[in-house]
């Protein structure tokens, strides 16, 4: 799955070559791709019809674009579709972009052949020589549209009000994060993968931020202190400031930009996916152990595991 600094590469881009465009036409090619737009293809091309797109957001690994403008034009009974009643005004929805595991969204040339899993295409009213497309080998994203946290300035989608703020912004709090952290009464990697509490990290800078603080997956959180957990933190937004200098983790060609570019920071990994490799520090072999339905890569003598708990 793209995690935080991959999809903060797509989340530029969009700003770049999209942002502050109109929507003049959105062609679905797979119904898979709007399932989670309840009202189905045609309400979704409809609603998206004639807005303009606005500055593209994130938090975490969920990707938005706000969008503002007059009422949407309905499909008519001629065109084949029954005619839609949509709101006549539309300020206060976002388009949000789910990309799953193989999901990317791609800025081409309106004469580019068309992509093999091309499953969304969305024109604009203007002279540039470009559309957005949604392209998912595998179908496990898709594009939805939904109303707005009201009152938030990032025009945040409603169904992911639960989200927690990522490390990269601004308005996280390191505070309330380290007292949420004590509370949890669980291991430390379980509460960086939990979106709730911190979202943006996954398995791979997981991995990495623990190698950097020398902590194994499963020491307990209530034994941080204060200033271990801002150490922590400063790692965990090290590693992504890091890998968002060369485009993110790209392990293969599923995993890129806009202009479908990939990244290389897996060239500078220190943990994840080096199983049997040398730790960089200490020269002991990294292991693999099984975890939640996952892996997790450490060094056995810098991140030795907890001490068991005493018993009786």
């Amino acid at each position: 799955m793209p995690e935080l600094p991959e999809v903060e590469v797509v989340r530029r881009g969009l700003e770049r070559w999209v942002s502050g465009r109109t929507v003049d036409a959105v062609e679905v090619l797979h119904p898979r791709a709007i399932r989670r737009h309840a009202a189905g293809a045609a309400d979704f091309a409809a609603r998206l019809k004639g807005l303009r797109i606005g500055t593209a957001r994130r938090r975490g690994k969920y990707l938005w674009l706000p969008v503002t403008g007059g009422g949407p034009a309905a499909q008519t009974a001629a065109e084949g579709i029954a005619p839609i009643v949509t709101p006549s005004v539309t300020h206060g929805l976002s388009i949000l972009a789910h990309l799953g595991m193989s999901g990317q969204l791609l800025v081409q040339p309106k004469d580019a052949p068309d992509e093999k899993h091309l499953r969304i295409r969305i024109r604009f009213a203007d002279a540039l020589d470009t559309e957005l497309r949604f392209v998912d080998q595998r179908t496990f994203g898709g594009l939805s549209v939904h109303d707005t946290v009201p009152g938030d300035p990032d025009q945040l989608p409603d169904v992911i009000a639960h989200i927690a703020r990522d490390p990269l912004d601004p308005a996280f709090d390191d505070a309330a994060f380290h007292d949420a952290l004590r509370r949890r009464r669980t291991t430390i990697k379980r509460a960086l993968l939990d979106q709730s509490l911190i979202s943006g990290v996954g398995n791979i800078y997981a991995d990495e931020a623990l190698w950097r603080g020398k902590l194994h997956y499963d020491r307990p959180t209530a034994t941080f202190t204060r200033p271990r957990t801002a150490e922590l933190l400063g790692h965990v937004r090290d590693v992504m400031n890091a890998a968002l200098a060369v485009g993110g983790t790209s392990f293969d060609s599923l995993y890129v930009n806009v202009n479908g570019e990939s990244g290389y920071f897996e060239r500078s990994l220190d943990a994840y996916g080096r199983e049997d490799e040398p730790c960089r520090r200490c020269g002991t072999p990294i292991r693999r152990r099984s975890w939640m339905n996952r892996s997790s890569y450490f060094c056995p003598r810098c991140q030795r595991p907890p001490r068991p708990a005493r018993t009786g």
